[in-house]
């Protein structure tokens, strides 16, 4: 009898499947890196058919690790970043890169929308902002700068619609992804081609798939697909979501009382609502993976993604005590400076900014006392200050909530969720999983075989509350100080970014 789920999970970078039993155990994984093309700077693209196989080799790999057969596989769904492009082509190969999330070479296009006053004329459909990395400013820098390749596109897909599309033959827009993308009229649920023209790519309305939910059945597995990865032929595959979604989903974000930050890649700050937010205060509402809510998100690219750069480029001859590895040793060396005592800030936009859209990263404050310590110090706060900065305009539309559920690679630093406690003034909790995304995908694959009937009760059975870290009165207000000058600094150089642009 099958009796597992596998979730897969699409970052900007990497990919990861993972094995769950139905009560949420992780029993095997398998994770492969992909290559970034940057053929110019602003510029972040994939391979599609590169990640098409790493997919299937994750697959594969993971039903190895555990020593299962795909016949006791229930079903699989998949997870991936949002917005970006992965444009399947009329002549049935992909139309040209994969595009991630961390994309900005369509930057003047929401700059032009707003400016023209057509972002407040759709804002009442759109329910968010326009984002550069969204699909919607990507498909018109095409038809402006590769009219060929916009031309040849057959389907519009966000990363996980691809690979799903690529595991079953069958082309869906599934709702959490495609209702952040700019194209949809968020209100409605539907697609506006009238919307589409007067942003002036009309022709795309004719380029998107019919809308499902993360738990709708979307197919099964092809022949192609399960020689591939391993699974049975017919195995069914569901819907699947945005990766926040699935976070939220596998941290028991299941009613409007809770509220998560998400600290990887990207700064993902979020809670869900029966109504969408529509002051102007929150820049992205979306569809939730529970049909009737909302998911109101405040982001960037500004979290722990800046903390990988720094190991990279800085770290990476730095000696290593025995019996220790790199993440210890750097959580000790911050653990080792007091906050009052670092005067070192850190602008966390490497990737991004949630300041100017030209905002670039910056240690702010060095002098020859400082030591990398101190920068990693820098970094640390600086992450915690930008998601401090997205809570801030969540709070204002919503009571505080008990205590903030907490995922991404950051949680897995004591002493960084500490940092995150002291910050924000609330208590952190944790799950007891690893693999959050691929967790949430899983259980949309349990919901979609039948085995539970909604996330409320797959979330009963699958997530399991680890951890619990409680603020120090004292320690917030020393932060506070310091995040006030940390925002000080970035509007400071708001002046500078754009100024001297050749």
């Amino acid at each position: 009898m099958a009796k597992y789920v596998i979730g897969l999970d699409n970052g900007g970078t990497s990919t990861k499947a993972a094995i769950f039993d139905l009560n949420g155990k992780e029993i095997a994984t398998a994770g492969k890196q992909t290559k970034v093309i940057t053929p110019q700077s602003g510029y972040t693209e994939r391979n599609m058919e590169e990640l098409w196989l790493a997919n299937c080799d994750c697959v594969k790999r993971a039903l190895e690790k555990a020593g299962i057969d795909g016949k006791e596989v229930l079903g699989i769904a998949v997870c991936g970043h949002g917005k970006g492009l992965y444009p399947w082509g009329k002549d049935g190969k992909p139309a040209y890169n994969g595009i991630i999330s961390t994309d900005s070479r369509a930057w003047k296009y929401p700059q032009k929308w707003v400016e023209s006053g057509l972002h407040k004329e759709l804002h009442d459909q759109l329910c968010q902002e326009f984002m550069a990395c969204q699909q919607v400013a990507l498909l018109a820098w095409f038809k402006d700068h590769h009219r060929e390749v916009y031309d040849n596109i057959q389907y519009v897909f966000s990363v996980k619609d691809y690979i799903r599309f690529r595991l079953t033959g069958e082309a869906y827009c599934e709702a959490t992804d495609i209702s952040g993308s700019g194209l949809m009229d968020v209100k409605h649920a539907r697609f506006d081609h009238e919307m589409l023209e007067k942003l002036g790519i009309g022709e795309v309305y004719d380029k998107l798939a019919p809308i499902k939910y993360s738990y709708d059945l979307c197919g099964t597995i092809t022949k192609e697909a399960a020689e591939l990865t391993g699974l049975l032929e017919g195995t069914p595959v569901a819907g699947g979501m945005f990766d926040i979604d699935a976070c939220a989903v596998a941290v028991d974000v299941t009613s409007t009382e809770e509220m998560c930050t998400i600290a990887g890649t990207w700064s993902i700050n979020e809670y869900i609502s029966k109504t969408p937010v529509m002051d102007g205060s929150i820049a992205m509402n979306s569809l939730f993976a529970m049909p009737g809510y909302y998911l109101v998100e405040e982001c960037s690219a500004t979290s722990s993604g800046n903390l990988e750069w720094f190991l990279e480029h800085c770290m990476e001859h730095e000696p290593i005590p025995e019996g220790s590895n790199l993440y210890d040793l750097i959580n000790e060396k911050v653990a080792g400076v007091k906050p009052e005592e670092c005067d070192v800030y850190f602008l966390p936009f490497l990737y991004g900014s949630n300041a100017h859209p030209l905002g670039k990263g910056a240690f702010i404050g060095l002098t020859t006392y400082h030591n990398k310590a101190h920068m990693l110090r820098a970094i640390y706060e600086g992450v915690v200050y930008s998601h401090k900065t997205h809570i801030e305009k969540l709070l204002s539309s919503r009571k505080p909530p008990k205590a903030i559920r907490m995922a991404g690679g950051a949680v897995n630093s004591d002493v960084w969720v500490q940092m995150f406690a002291d910050t924000l003034g609330f208590p952190i909790e944790t799950v007891d999983a690893k693999e959050l995304g691929a967790l949430g995908c899983g259980m949309a694959a349990a919901i979609a075989a039948g085995v539970y009937k909604d996330y409320k009760e797959a979330a009963e059975h699958m997530v399991h509350v680890s951890g619990r870290v409680e603020p120090n009165p004292q320690m917030t207000a020393i932060y506070q100080k310091k995040y006030e000058k940390y925002r000080a600094v970035s509007k400071a150089l708001d002046t500078v970014w754009g100024q001297f642009e050749v």
